[in-house]
């Protein structure tokens, strides 16, 4: 008898919730996780506990450093070797759990450092919407269809131009979670890429001038315009993305 792909799964829906919003899940079973809230009330009840414990934590308890006998109490129960007196508590925290409380706290620490992981959550959200049925919330091509549908989901309706005459038809629009707060993402098709374009009010993680880079097999373009960060994700090539890019900061 063969064996489901989904029998590894954990049996109960909150240890893949809290391995969820720890960010320890992997894209597949992270997209099954965001399935069971949507669904499930009870599930998107803890889910908002735990989010308002955390930020609870922040608000009334600082994160201190470390000392050094702590650290390298830490550093031989994990066997790790120091490779540097400025410790990675980024590493040592994905790879120790001392309690829930510090894995929370050093979670949120992870999310909301600077713009490397702003781009790592964004190129990530790309992905799970590749693995979806459909890499859109709402499919449609016309612009009017989709800047509107943004109300009531997100503070701010992100910038939509029509680019189906130049070669980068409009495919629709979703919301994806970015650090702790949800973000506008606007679908663009290239032949059979998908491009996804994201919109951050919070342009101070961003750099202000142009830049591209290549992520897990993926070409990334950022820009800021008017206060706001966008991001461009897609593996078409960086020459074409480029070119989208450039079209869609030229349009009206």
């Amino acid at each position: 008898m063969t064996t489901s792909p989904r029998a590894s799964l954990p049996h109960d829906p909150l240890l893949l919730l809290h391995a969820y919003l720890d960010g320890e899940l992997d894209p597949i079973n992270a997209l099954e996780i965001e399935r069971r809230i949507a669904t499930d009330p009870a599930l998107a009840a803890e889910r908002d506990r735990v989010e308002t414990l955390r930020q609870l934590l922040r608000e009334r308890m600082p994160r201190e450093a470390p000392s050094p006998t702590l650290q390298a109490r830490i550093e031989r129960a994990a066997g790790l070797r120091a490779v540097s007196q400025r410790p990675s508590w980024r590493a040592l925290a994905a790879s120790i759990v001392v309690t829930a409380m510090v894995a929370s706290s050093a979670t949120w620490f992870a999310t909301n450092i600077g713009s490397d992981a702003t781009t790592d959550a964004v190129v990530s959200a790309h992905i799970r919407g590749l693995m979806a049925p459909q890499p859109v919330d709402v499919a449609s091509s016309d612009r009017h269809t989709v800047k509107p549908w943004f109300s009531g989901r997100i503070a701010v309706a992100p910038r939509v131009v029509d680019l189906g005459s130049v070669g980068f038809p409009l495919a629709g629009a979703r919301v994806d979670v970015i650090g702790r707060g949800p973000a506008p993402s606007v679908i663009y098709r290239r032949r059979q890429h998908v491009i996804s374009l994201t919109a951050l009010s919070d342009s101070d993680a961003m750099p202000k001038i142009d830049s591209a880079e290549r992520l897990d097999g993926y070409n990334v373009i950022k820009w800021t315009d008017n206060k706001i960060a966008y991001i461009a994700v897609s593996d078409l090539n960086r020459a074409e993305l480029a070119e989208f890019a450039k079209l869609f900061r030229a349009a009206e």
